[in-house]
C-alpha cells in the first residue's frame, strides 16, 4: 500500500518557499510594456498617420501586417494610449474601439461585430433578434450624433474575413460617404502577410490606404527584449549564463517571434520554480522548448480547416522523415489525389500555395520561394518539426481526415 501525498505539508512548504518570480505578470501575453524597444521607426510612422485625428481631421485607413510576435498589437495599443491622453488634455472628441476578431463571441457574425461596436459607443444592442440592417442604422445614428472621429482597430482582421467574408469591411469603409458630422477610421492588423491580396479589389483599395509591414526581430533584438522583461519579472542572478541568448536564438529561428521568446522564458522559469532549483538552468529552457513546441503544433493542427489539414498531410506524406525538400507542384499533385479519395472539392493550386504560406507563417513548415528560370517560380518546402512531432502530427491528421498513410501506395 502506497502512502498518499500530504497536500497540507506540500502547500505549506510552497507558501514559505521563495519564488523565482518578482512580477510574473510581466511575462504574460496580455502585459503591455510602458516602453517598446526596437520599434521606433514603426511607432513614428504610425503616429504620423494617426496624428491628424487630434485636429479633428480624418486619418487614412491603415493596414498593419507582419508575422506573429513582431509587436503590431503592442505598438498600436501604445500609440492609442498616448493619443487618448493628449485628446483628453486638449478636449478633442475622439473614440478608439479595439476588437480582437479571433474571439468567437465578438466576431463570428456581422451582426455581432456591429453590435459590439455600438456597445463600445454606449448603445446596448441585444445579442440576437434584430435585422443586421437595423443594427447598422443604429451604428450610423450614434456616429452622426457624436460629432467625433472614431478609430476602429480590428485585430486579427483576417480571422474576421475568414469567418464572415469581406462584405463587412466594404460596408465599414464606405460608411463615411453617408456621414456628415463624424468620421470612421479603420485600422486592420493581421499576421497573414498575404491577406490583403485575398480581398475584393474595392475593399483592398479603401482599407489599405496606408500600409505598414512589421519585420521580424533578429536574435540580438530579442535578447534586448528578453533582458528588459527578465529585469521586471525575475529576481536577480537566477539564470544560468547563456539562458537569454539561447532563448532568443530559439525564437529567432521561429520567425523572430518576441511573444514566443517571452513565453519560452516564462515557462522555463515556471519549471525552475516547480523544481525549486533557485535559478533557470539551460536544461529548463530545453524542456520548455519541447513542451511549448508540442502544444503549439498540436493546437495549430487541430484548429486548421479541413482543406489546410489535407495540404499539411500531403507535405507530411511526401517528407515522412523530413529528409528531403519538396516543391509546391509535388504537394499539389498528391493533395488533388487525396481530395478525390476523401470526396473533398479541391482548391486551386494558387490557393494551396497561399495555404502553404500560412503554414510557413505559423512555423509548421519552411517555404522558400525559388526561381526555376524560364519555368517560373515555386516554393521549396520542408517541415519545421522534430521527428517526435512528425509522428504525432501525422497520427492527428490521419484521425481528423479519416485517412491512412498506408493507403497512399494505391494513389
Amino acid at each position: 500500500m502506497t502512502q498518499g501525498i500530504n497536500l497540507n505539508n506540500f502547500f505549506s512548504d510552497y507558501i514559505k518557499r521563495e519564488s523565482i518570480f518578482k512580477d510574473k505578470k510581466t511575462l504574460q501575453s496580455n502585459y503591455d510594456p510602458e516602453t517598446i524597444i526596437h520599434r521606433d521607426n514603426e511607432i513614428k510612422q504610425l503616429a504620423d498617420i494617426l496624428a491628424p485625428c487630434l485636429k479633428n481631421e480624418k486619418p487614412s485607413n491603415l493596414f498593419v501586417y507582419g508575422k506573429t510576435g513582431t509587436g503590431k498589437t503592442c505598438v498600436i495599443k501604445h500609440i492609442i494610449s498616448e493619443i487618448e491622453k493628449i485628446s483628453l488634455q486638449n478636449s478633442v472628441n475622439l473614440k478608439f474601439i479595439y476588437l480582437n476578431c479571433k474571439l468567437k463571441r465578438t466576431a463570428d457574425t456581422e451582426y455581432r461585430v456591429i453590435a459590439q461596436i455600438c456597445r463600445a459607443l454606449g448603445k446596448e444592442i441585444p445579442i440576437t433578434g434584430l435585422p443586421t440592417e437595423e443594427v447598422y442604422n443604429t451604428f450610423h445614428s450614434i456616429l452622426e450624433s457624436e460629432h467625433r472621429n472614431v478609430i476602429l482597430v480590428l485585430d486579427e482582421i483576417d480571422e474576421l474575413v475568414k469567418k464572415i467574408g469581406d462584405d463587412i469591411l466594404y460596408n465599414l469603409t464606405r460608411i463615411n460617404t453617408e456621414l456628415k458630422n463624424s468620421q470612421l477610421v479603420l485600422v486592420g492588423i493581421s499576421n497573414n502577410i498575404m491577406f490583403v491580396d485575398t480581398l475584393d479589389p474595392r475593399v483592398k483599395s479603401s482599407l489599405s490606404e496606408e500600409e505598414l509591414l512589421f519585420n521580424s526581430y533578429n536574435a540580438l533584438q530579442l535578447q534586448d527584449i528578453l533582458k528588459k522583461r527578465a529585469l521586471l519579472a525575475l529576481r536577480d542572478n537566477n539564470m544560468d549564463s547563456g539562458v537569454i541568448e539561447k532563448c532568443a536564438a530559439y525564437a529567432a529561428r521561429e520567425h523572430g517571434d518576441a511573444r514566443r521568446a517571452i513565453e519560452l522564458l516564462r515557462v522555463s522559469a515556471e519549471l525552475a520554480d516547480r523544481q525549486n532549483s533557485g535559478k533557470i538552468l539551460l536544461s529548463h529552457l530545453d524542456e520548455a522548448q519541447d513542451k511549448i513546441e508540442k502544444e503549439r503544433v498540436v493546437e495549430i493542427t487541430k484548429s486548421q480547416p479541413r482543406q489546410h489539414q489535407l495540404v499539411l498531410f500531403s507535405i507530411l506524406s511526401l517528407c515522412p522523415n523530413n529528409e528531403k525538400n519538396i516543391f509546391t507542384g509535388e504537394a499539389y499533385e498528391l493533395y488533388m489525389k487525396l481530395c478525390s479519395k476523401i470526396n473533398l472539392r479541391p482548391l486551386t493550386q494558387r490557393r494551396v500555395s497561399d495555404v502553404i504560406s500560412e503554414l510557413d507563417m505559423l512555423g509548421v513548415v519552411n517555404a522558400k520561394v525559388i526561381s526555376k528560370g524560364r519555368y517560373g517560380r515555386t516554393r521549396e518546402i520542408n517541415l519545421n518539426l522534430s521527428k517526435e512531432l512528425l509522428q504525432e502530427t501525422r497520427k492527428l491528421l490521419e484521425s481528423s481526415l479519416d485517412i491512412k498513410v498506408s493507403s497512399l501506395s494505391n494513389l
